[in-house]
């Protein structure tokens, strides 16, 4: 029986989101707790870029950091492919409509933004170009043709949602991505997980403990987060 909602203010291309992936996916495990995506856009419309030797360096800064302090696997086609195509854009539009056509379309919405992460930051592919989201949706098991009409559908809603995970950002002061509220009994606080990092079965230990207590978590301190005017 579910018995709260974790809410994940996220982004497919922001580094601290992948970082934090391993915390996401052992709280899914948890029985009580439903997860709930709320995209960002943080490099969609006008913050979307091609990929540079200046972008190369700034992402690669956190990445290796990340890295470090996570374990999260880098792949050398993301390193020494993706990060050296210039022909390649950054863009989040793509792969969140992705994410919100799985889930449309009956899929875990998190299984897909997994495989796009995968993707991306191992196997080196580009995550804005459909052709690579249809292969994804179609290796968790979705009909392409009925998938490919969806992420169309979906890019009438793109802006709603975005606007709606902004709005719902700015009401509880999330500063950026990866931001969690934890709702229980319709109550939502912030959750700071910055001390987790790395540690995926102390974070759903933390979280079952939560479930468990009617004391709610504690304001977010210094957990690392992305915006579209950068990453900390």
């Amino acid at each position: 029986m579910v018995k709260a909602t974790l809410h994940y203010y996220y982004d497919p291309l922001c580094g601290w989101c992948y970082a934090a992936a391993p915390l996401i996916h052992a709280a899914a495990e948890l029985p009580q707790l439903a997860i709930t995506l709320h995209a960002g856009g943080m490099m969609s419309g006008d913050a979307r870029q091609p990929v540079s030797a200046a972008l190369r360096q700034y992402v690669m800064t956190h990445d290796l950091r990340i890295g470090q302090l996570t374990g999260q696997p880098f792949g050398d086609a993301y390193f020494n492919g993706l990060l050296l195509d210039t022909r390649a854009v950054f863009d989040s539009t793509p792969p969140t409509l992705a994410i919100l056509a799985a889930q449309a379309l009956g899929s875990d919405p998190l299984a897909m933004l997994h495989r796009l992460q995968q993707a991306h930051y191992v196997d080196g592919l580009r995550i804005a170009d459909t052709e690579v989201l249809l292969t994804q949706a179609m290796a968790l098991g979705l009909d392409g043709e009925v998938f490919a009409s969806e992420l169309l559908r979906q890019g009438a809603e793109f802006a709603a949602h975005v606007g709606r995970s902004q709005q719902e950002m700015a009401q509880f002061g999330l500063r950026g991505f990866p931001s969690l509220l934890l709702e229980q009994n319709g109550v939502r606080q912030r959750l700071d997980f910055s001390e987790f990092l790395g540690k995926p079965e102390a974070f759903a230990a933390y979280v079952q403990g939560l479930l468990a207590s009617p004391e709610m978590a504690g304001l977010v301190a210094n957990a690392p987060f992305c915006t579209p005017q950068g990453c900390n």
